[in-house]
């Protein structure tokens, strides 16, 4: 039954993941004739997080940031009549796409032996500034046909090899020197789909340093890439060095249908561990329902039963247990307009991510569409503004607040504006080190102008919406004079019980937290949304049964201050992913502040989120939770 079960969960999972590889309606496929032009573009330049010299073991210095391909100290080849940009979309220019055409010359089925593209000058210090992003892995990230240029890698694991977006400006050699690559050979791997109709199926690029020191000037061009004894070349930084470029290009045939050619891209490393951390974390989810079960079941059976039956003798009663707080559980909790607001843009968050996840499952967000992910977020994050508002309005006069208008205004400006305010912060930095990941002034503009013309009045429609709905019913009354809280065991004070409560559910995220930073930081393509969306979903169900546990024995140590306290229990698995994200970078040393910031940063955001997301999800089963025990006693 349960291999069963497992080969059934198996087939789904493969099946969720590879739904990429067909396409959103209007991404429709370029035929080429023999002769036509097959544009080549190119995109920012990528750090790799992790980088290892080539042999020597030696760590180099390592950053976050991006940069321009044509940014004047690469002085990389250019076209005629200078780089022009190309249109993309909000979401691809808030991840730091910068998409330029370029001065390649490649038409269909005409190859190309050893063409020149230009010489450039380096001056000294440009040559140090080169060396330094060759040894921190810095990666030229080409575009044809919307496909990535990529080089071919072979998995170590599985022995299979598959294709790695973008590659290496240059390496470091035996000798540790860094070494630029100044010749590429591009592959075009091309399907007939008819008479004299061509698609793209894949390119991919080996890329050489090849010394042209010896060479004469007026030599032809085929002698600039012929087989001899040239030696690699490297920058000179004690003096200016003139670098020639040169390009090969050549085209293969391929059975590689167009509607698939994006599955060599696709490549999932360690399924092994995946489908282990999957199996087991639904094994924890599994034991924490049974446990919850008991105590619903058994243990609230029993004890409400034995309240009830000595609910005419008052000494008895009040024995002992979580009914003698019931006049005091369902007191307003100090801060309730900030607790309101948290709540609500905590299930936007979560909405968010949901509606993402599952567009992403079906295939709908494609990897061909450059940006389509981020700003399909965007989208859904701003449309549900009318879901913060009315939840946290709603909440807000559940819990007897009056000053209704006042959370009208806060709840679309808070969050957002914390969060806009720390992408502000973060721009600054990405500006002083010439950033192609630095968001334009005019995009923020349009950012905040989209964000008041749609978000806040959705906001107002909710808040109103939320003013005109009955509250939910209180099971029992609230007493006048609050009871004393009586000493608290160590492991239910707030510090101690988010670290305990926090690992089961980053538990069931902790695989594919560290897949999502590698294409965040690595620039790997993240499309294990099967994956992603049953672990998404043990992350919110463990927070939902972990919160409620927790809250039960808060309640039975006489403690009926758990609004906020279920808050910090749900938001528990923020810490333990911020932790991993420190440690994910290995040790290696961040090269310079921007780099630490940055990093710090960008990582707090996504802890901050997490935190929001899981908190809101653990308040409103902990207030389902209280409402439903304390609606099945008795209390005269």
């Amino acid at each position: 039954m349960l291999q069963n079960l497992i080969f059934i969960l198996t087939v789904v999972l493969i099946n969720i993941s590879t739904t990429n590889s067909f396409y959103l309606p209007g991404v429709a496929p370029t035929d080429y004739k023999q002769g036509d032009t097959i544009p080549l573009l190119v995109n920012h330049l990528t750090p790799s997080l992790h980088h290892v010299s080539h042999q020597n073991k030696i760590k180099s210095a390592t950053y976050v940031y991006s940069y321009d391909y044509y940014y004047p100290k690469f002085h990389f080849c250019q076209p005629e009549g200078g780089p022009k940009k190309q249109s993309e979309s909000l979401g691809s220019i808030i991840f730091g796409d910068r998409i330029f055409n370029s001065p390649f010359e490649i038409k269909m089925l005409e190859p190309i032996e050893c063409k020149k593209l230009c010489t450039s000058k380096y001056p000294k210090s440009d040559a140090v500034f080169v060396n330094r992003n060759i040894r921190a892995s810095y990666s030229h990230n080409w575009l044809v046909d919307g496909l990535p240029v990529a080089r071919i890698v072979e998995d170590q694991r599985t022995n299979s090899q598959f294709y790695g977006t973008g590659f290496h400006i240059g390496e470091v050699n035996k000798d540790h020197a860094a070494v630029l690559y100044n010749h590429f050979d591009i592959k075009i791997e091309y399907h007939v789909r008819g008479e004299n109709q061509f698609r793209v199926v894949g390119v991919t690029a080996t890329p050489a340093s090849l010394d042209r020191s010896e060479i004469p000037e007026n030599s032809p061009d085929e002698t600039y890439c012929s087989i001899g004894e040239l030696k690699q070349f490297h920058l000179d930084k004690d003096k200016d060095n003139d670098v020639l470029f040169t390009y090969s290009v050549n085209f293969q045939k391929s059975d590689i249908a167009w509607a698939t050619r994006w599955d060599q891209y696709l490549h999932v490393y360690d399924p092994k561990i995946q489908w282990f951390s999957l199996i087991n974390f639904s094994l924890i989810v599994l034991i924490l329902g049974i446990v919850i079960a008991h105590i619903l079941i058994r243990t609230l059976k029993n004890d409400i039963v034995k309240y009830n039956e000595v609910n005419l003798d008052d000494d008895l009663t009040d024995e002992s247990g979580w009914k003698l707080i019931h006049g005091d559980v369902f007191r307003p909790p100090s801060q309730k307009q900030l607790l309101s607001i948290i709540v609500g843009s905590g299930l936007q968050i979560f909405f968010m991510a949901f509606v993402t996840i599952i567009f992403a499952l079906f295939g709908l967000l494609s990897p061909s569409n450059r940006g389509s992910l981020s700003t399909f977020m965007f989208i859904v994050y701003m449309s549900s503004s009318i879901i913060s508002s009315y939840i946290s309005g709603y909440l807000y006069r559940f819990l007897g607040g009056e000053d209704w208008k006042m959370n009208l205004i806060l709840t679309p400006i808070i969050v957002p504006g914390i969060l806009f305010g720390i992408f502000i912060f973060l721009n600054f930095f990405l500006i002083s080190v010439d950033s192609s990941g630095a968001i334009p002034m005019g995009t923020m503009i349009t950012i905040v102008m989209i964000w008041f013309l749609i978000s806040i009045p959705l906001s107002v429609v909710g808040s109103i919406l939320a003013s005109k709905r009955p509250l939910l019913d209180i099971p029992v009354r609230t007493n006048q004079i609050p009871r004393q809280i009586p000493q608290q065991p160590w492991y239910l004070r707030l510090i101690p019980i988010m670290f305990i409560s926090g690992i089961f559910p980053f538990g069931s995220i902790a695989v594919e937290m560290y897949f999502i930073y590698s294409s965040l930081w690595f620039n790997k393509i993240f499309y294990m949304f099967g994956f992603l969306f049953f672990c998404f979903l043990l992350m919110i169900l463990t927070t939902s049964l972990i919160t409620i546990l927790m809250i039960y024995y808060t309640l039975c140590s006489e403690n009926y201050k758990w609004q906020w306290k279920s808050i910090f229990i749900g938001g528990g698995c923020a810490i333990y992913v911020f932790i991993h994200s420190i440690f994910l970078t290995g040790g290696e040393r961040l090269g310079g502040l921007s780099s630490f910031v940055l990093y710090v940063g960008y990582s707090i955001v996504i802890s901050m989120l997490v935190f929001l997301c899981c908190s809101s999800v653990g308040f409103v089963s902990s207030l389902f939770f209280v409402r439903k025990i304390y609606a099945q006693i008795k209390i005269d």
